[in-house]
């Protein structure tokens, strides 16, 4: 059962090191998903995509790194 006589005051604890820890969770998890899509794209239509090789399939993953950075980069506003 818990105890109810904690030192604990809501509001008063420094949730500092707790909040960087999420938004480095979040910019991770976001960043990651963007290098593994790419990866995958790459992968896909280099050796999956009949006709397609190296080339096509480089400017391809280049051009939706372009824009997944603009995507996901943040906004100024975010803060």
């Amino acid at each position: 059962m818990a105890d109810h006589n904690s030192d604990h005051i809501k509001g008063e604890m420094d949730i500092h090191e707790q909040r960087a820890s999420y938004e480095l969770f979040g910019n991770l998890t976001k960043w990651g998903s963007l290098i593994v899509a790419v990866a995958l794209l790459f992968f896909t239509i280099w050796f999956a995509v009949s006709g397609a090789g190296f080339l096509p399939a480089a400017i391809t993953a280049i051009v939706v790194s372009i824009i997944g950075f603009f995507i996901l980069k943040e906004k100024p506003d975010a803060h």
